[in-house]
């Protein structure tokens, strides 16, 4: 695995863990995202990864995007420039065939620290952690997918209420809303990351690449063209050896070894 300035690397059991490590609150400076971006692609691409986990070094998963560097935007075309990359980055983990994991540790999971959380598919957040889109106290708006993705978690109305005062809620106020899946003590969310990437482990990649497409490519369709999306899946997948090992194992009852194949 490769060395970058601002995001550590470790494999664990067939588990990427890309920790962010920009002190002192893991700001997102154009440098961080292209660690982050660049590690991303690396893991993603091993045959050694099957699943990937996204967490913060210190007392912050990520506390939203450098001000400094959003102070020095100079007109429309470098804004959008700027946000455009970010998009790209986060669509990407987005449409991973391998399940993204965000555990959310520390004190805030702010702007664009919360858009990565809400790319990834699963999220886990220690309780005491804050959540929130507070551009609009600084006369903009998110511009990394906070927009997009919130109301879809969360439903247009709360949504609007985050956006429009900017305020923070809590990790159990975010679980309750549906942003969060699970809320775990402080100190134990990476460990909660890795039991739950244990148990995908165990299943088919074949599979697991096939119901995030499923569901990324039928939330963005009518029903229809989604179920039509899902029986193209399904019936590739009776093609794989992994169909028939899962079959086998349930019928013979013993656990099944997928290979992935």
């Amino acid at each position: 695995m490769g060395t970058y300035q601002y995001v550590k690397v470790a494999i664990e059991d067939r588990t990427a863990i890309l920790t962010i490590d920009h002190p002192p609150a893991n700001a997102f400076n154009t440098q961080t995202v292209m660690d982050l971006s660049a590690a991303f692609e690396e893991v993603s691409k091993s045959p050694e990864v099957k699943t990937i986990i996204i967490t913060g070094a210190g007392q912050f998963f990520v506390a939203g995007a450098d001000i400094n560097e959003i102070a020095a935007i100079q007109g429309p075309e470098q804004a959008k420039e700027l946000v455009r990359r970010g998009q790209l980055f986060f669509r990407q983990i987005e449409q991973s065939p391998k399940p993204v994991i965000a555990a959310i540790n520390g004190r805030f999971c702010l702007g664009g620290g919360n858009e990565l959380a809400m790319a990834c598919h699963i999220r886990i957040a220690e309780d005491g952690v804050r959540f929130g889109q507070p551009e609009i106290g600084l006369g903009i708006i998110p511009g990394w997918g906070g927009t997009q993705r919130l109301p879809r978690y969360v439903g247009r109305g709360k949504a609007l209420e985050l956006l429009l005062t900017g305020d923070m809620i809590n990790a159990q106020e975010a679980k309750r809303i549906g942003l969060v899946n699970q809320v775990v003590p402080v100190g134990e969310v990476v460990k909660a990351a890795k039991d739950l990437a244990k148990k995908l482990n165990a299943k088919g990649a074949l599979a697991m690449a096939a119901i995030l497409r499923a569901v990324d490519q039928g939330l963005e369709t009518t029903l229809d063209a989604g179920l039509e999306i899902e029986a193209d899946e399904f019936s590739k997948l009776c093609a794989t050896e992994d169909m028939r090992e899962g079959v086998n194992a349930f019928l013979q009852k013993r656990q099944p070894k997928f290979q992935d194949k």
